[in-house]
Formats: C-alpha cells, structure tokens, sequence
C-alpha cells in the first residue's frame, strides 16, 4: 500500500522548505498552500485566518476547471492559474513531475507578474527538491 502523498513526510518537509522561501520572492504573500490535485492540503504557510482544507478544496476545483477549458479549447497544457480581485490575487502553479498544485493569495501590493514568477521559481525548487533521495 502507498502511502497519500498529503501524509507523506517527504513531500510535506520538502513543501514546507519550499514554501518557506516564497515570502522573500515576494513579500505580499499572505498564503500559501501545496495541495494535491484532488484537493488534499499538503503543506501551508501564513495565514492562520484561513481554513487549509477548504482552501485547497477551492484551488482544486479551479485548477480543475482552468484544465478543462484549456483541453476543451485545444490551447494545450494549462501552465497557470490567476484570480484577480480589487485587493489581491491568488496565482496557482502545477509542481511539474507530481500530482501537486501550488496556490498562493497575494496582496495587491505586489504586481501579478511578480507573484507569478515567485510561485513558478517556487514549483520549480520543489520540484528539484521532490527529486533529491
């Protein structure tokens, strides 16, 4: 039997270093989450105020809806998700090699392009770190 990778200790000590350095990519963050792709909270940082499963849940379903509309429209692979609102927005990034979506809430005072980069470099260090034995 395999273990869920949300209860897996490997892929939650790697997210948590991972998520660790998306503050100082861009100190907007408000929070953070590595989720499965069907919605299970692997990690998240900041934001006490924030329910970690319904969160996931949510960018779940948007990940799930964003894929969908990528397919059904022929545009390929779905690179990225954003939410943009009055105060903020929430960027949402695939971890290549893994069934994992990072989601992260923004404030407004960081520009969208910025956040994207962050959330990219973050999936992309998880990545390697996922890889390491």
């Amino acid at each position: 039997m395999t273990l869920e990778i949300h209860l897996d200790a490997k892929y939650i000590s790697r997210g948590e270093l991972a998520l660790g350095g998306l503050r100082s990519l861009a100190p907007s963050l408000r929070y953070a989450s590595l989720l499965t792709e069907d919605g299970f909270s692997v990690v998240n940082v900041d934001g006490d105020e924030f329910d970690s499963n319904r969160f996931a849940s949510m960018a779940s379903s948007t990940q799930a809806l964003a894929d969908a509309v990528a397919r059904e429209l022929q545009l390929g692979d779905n690179e990225f998700v954003i939410v943009a609102a009055e105060h903020g927005h929430v960027v949402q990034v695939r971890v290549e090699g893994h069934p994992l979506v990072l989601a992260a809430l923004f404030t407004d005072k960081d520009t969208i392009g910025r956040s994207l980069t962050a959330a990219r470099r973050t999936a992309r260090r998880l990545t390697t770190l996922l890889v390491a034995p």
